[in-house]
């Protein structure tokens, strides 16, 4: 297999990431990850093993450079972050490696609006949606014309965070799933708890991508 380690050109800055497209993949999902995380979210990457063993690509890369990362304000500049998953996607959409495969994004926390918003802007070429507790609240006004089908994951015990899904479900307009994992808290941290999240997500991506 190639080299996984990839920088994406955007701005005046280059973005690590890691691109794995298996050999008979059906789809590729690009990973958007919450504020103060990075590429090495240790959550994301148990999504995106399942994922590859369900036959789908996967790209996790960093939002943010280490130096951009240091200010606060940045990790929830959420317009500055849709910007830079267009790009790593226009990125993918030249590659021959994966340009042709259909495309997803699995955007946690703050990286779900970022990803809400990135497929309300590139209509038509973003195939499916999943969000892991997601603040889908800061994509708001965008919503309606968002028309990937979209998943919405939330933990029954992050109750704050859940009301904000639900009522930015309601928004939408698209083919979609509002998922409740009973008892999880924000981060999914209990016995099977990402394992529901990866089996989800897997299912809603295979569904869509295929």
């Amino acid at each position: 297999m190639a080299d996984p380690l990839v920088t994406i050109p955007t701005d005046d800055v280059e973005l690590e990431g890691e691109l794995v497209v298996p050999q008979d993949a059906e789809g590729l999902v690009v990973f958007a990850h919450g504020s103060g995380s990075s590429r090495k979210s240790p959550r994301n990457n148990y999504v995106a093993e399942t994922l590859r063993e369900r036959r789908l690509g996967t790209l996790l890369f960093d939002l943010l450079t280490e130096e951009e990362d240091q200010i606060r304000e940045n990790r929830f500049d959420i317009p500055l972050l849709t910007d830079r998953l267009v790009a790593a996607t226009e990125w993918v959409r030249e590659r021959e490696d994966a340009g042709d495969l259909n495309l997803g994004y699995f955007g946690a926390s703050t990286g779900a609006a970022a990803a809400l918003r990135a497929a309300a802007r590139l209509d038509g070429d973003v195939d499916a949606v999943v969000s892991r507790g997601g603040r889908v609240d800061m994509a708001s006004e965008v919503l309606p014309s968002v028309t990937a089908p979209s998943l919405f994951i939330v933990g029954g015990a992050d109750t704050q965070v859940l009301e904000l899904n639900r009522e930015a479900f309601a928004k939408l307009q698209c083919e979609k799933d509002l998922s409740v994992v009973e008892g999880a808290g924000h981060l999914f941290e209990g016995p099977g708890e990402l394992e529901e999240v990866a089996e989800l997500a897997a299912g809603w991506f295979e569904e869509h991508l295929a």
